[in-house]
């Protein structure tokens, strides 16, 4: 049937990636009925980040964007982005799970997540509870370059990936690093250890290559791709639905999705950027230099503004190449969340300290002790691990195990008897302090759909206060504003 089917990626990955998730829930709502009509076999909703960055930031209660847009989806499955172990914060165990109880509830039983270390035994745990949660389970597997990750290594990472049974597979480049030649060779040899198994193809734009990547995928038999809508396509973000659609049918193949559903979307989040002063993704050029340091866009950021709090904005090009030599030491970790940071992070102290490892942050001996993973101790220099465990504070962090409250335990802790589960889930995640001035915030703000060009032009006019009388005259309607003194 040569049918190529579209994992939508835009309020998800798309925002993430571009606007550093601030759009609005008001924003988001407004459009997502028109979402649903697009076509898209499935589409990502929400990630735990987003958690932090609605109740601390926005001041929106993320699970009305969860409620009430779920609502408007009657197509389109949605899915949530993450496990139970996503991201930096030891929260609870039965905290994540109770977060995962509270997706399933509103309708979204579909999650994608990750092992940073590809590790499939860990993996298998957290795809058999999640199953138990109620949610099928996408399985990624993370490409990264380096002298480890071989066409071997990938060939048996896809036949663990396949033994734990996850509803689907999902090829991730995270960094953007990938080739069309290292497309052409990897892709086969996953198809052929998945066996049956379904493959998605995840790609971010970083480096200017994805959209041929995804055309290589396609000529390869994939044929389940994420994409996201422009303008929250491209830059860091994954290839423009409008483009991989255009070249999948230049090659023969049918895209299932309505175009010009989509050209209605791209209208409204382009309004959207332009009045609230996001970017406008735009294609990457090729940049050799991210394959020395691997460093994920939306961290060179970060890297940067800490080097200018002590003064040494000049030195971001010696901390992007001190990345390179930390992640080697370190044993090649693949740069996602979170052990990209820990890397970018000790590149930066040993830059302003003068000195290499004279300094570590407590995740650092974390990673050395194995809490990040069991594999980084066996594939670190050894040298290195001695240098980063021979002080005082690595000997507090030995036999450490994360806590694990149990539910009556986390109400008692956070004094929260009669807190509903969504509410608790937050003051975990986000902290008592936010979401109490989240709640104070009141309800999101409503926003108007781009094709509503009357309605939008009263409220702006409205907002100006260098007018008292406003005229508006069309086709035999007359409109008069007047400003009370």
């Amino acid at each position: 049937m040569n049918e190529i089917h579209i994992v939508d990626t835009t309020l998800r990955d798309g925002q993430l990636s571009l606007w550093a998730l601030g759009m609005r829930t008001g924003a988001m709502l407004a459009i997502a009925e028109q979402m649903d009509r697009c076509g898209f076999q499935s589409m990502e909703f929400f990630g735990f980040a987003g958690f932090i960055k609605y109740v601390r930031e926005h001041k929106e209660n993320p699970f009305d964007w969860i409620r009430l847009g779920a609502k408007k989806f009657c197509n389109t499955r949605l899915r949530y982005h993450g496990g139970l172990a996503s991201g930096f914060e030891k929260v609870p165990r039965s905290v994540r799970k109770l977060m995962i109880e509270c997706m399933v509830a509103h309708g979204i039983t579909l999650t994608r997540s990750s092992d940073p270390w590809n590790d499939y035994e860990a993996a298998a745990i957290e795809n058999e509870e999640l199953r138990r949660l109620g949610m099928d389970v996408v399985i990624n597997i993370i490409y990264s370059v380096s002298s480890r990750h071989t066409d071997n290594y990938y060939a048996q990472k896809a036949r663990e990936a396949a033994a734990i049974k996850p509803y689907r597979i999902c090829f991730k480049d995270v960094g953007g690093l990938l080739t069309p030649e290292r497309t052409r060779a990897l892709i086969p040899v996953i198809k052929k250890n998945i066996g049956e198994m379904p493959l998605e193809f995840h790609a971010h734009c970083n480096n200017g290559l994805a959209p041929f990547n995804y055309l290589e995928a396609i000529k390869l038999g994939v044929d389940i791709l994420h994409t996201a809508i422009p303008p929250l396509a491209n830059g860091s973000s994954q290839p423009s639905i409008l483009n991989v659609a255009s070249n999948a049918r230049a090659l023969g193949y049918t895209p299932v999705v309505d175009l010009d559903a989509i050209k209605a979307v791209e209208k409204h989040f382009t309004f959207i950027a332009r009045r609230e002063g996001h970017p406008i993704g735009a294609q990457r050029e090729y940049d050799h230099a991210q394959y020395l340091h691997q460093i994920p866009g939306g961290m060179i950021s970060n890297l940067s503004h800490q080097l200018r709090t002590v003064g040494r904005e000049n030195r971001l090009q010696d901390t992007l190449e001190e990345v390179g030599r930390v992640r080697a030491e370190f044993g090649y970790p693949i740069m996602v969340t979170p052990l990209a940071q820990f890397v970018g992070s000790q590149a930066a102290i040993n830059i302003i300290t003068g000195e290499r490892y004279k300094e570590v942050t407590d995740q650092v001996i974390q990673y050395a002790l194995g809490h990040w993973g069991k594999e980084a101790p066996l594939v670190m220099d050894p040298n290195v691990r001695d240098k980063i465990l021979n002080r005082p504070r690595a000997a507090e962090w030995k036999g450490w195990t994360p806590p694990d409250l149990t539910l009556e335990e986390v109400r008692r802790k956070f004094a929260a008897p009669g807190v509903s589960d969504e509410e608790l889930v937050l003051r975990v995640i986000a902290g008592e302090a936010a979401v109490k001035a989240m709640l104070a915030a009141g309800a999101p703000k409503e926003y108007l759909r781009a094709n509503q060009p009357l309605v939008r032009l009263i409220g702006e006019l409205a907002k100006r206060r260098d007018c008292k009388q406003v005229y508006i005259q069309k086709k035999g309607l007359l409109l008069r504003m007047a400003k009370n003194r």
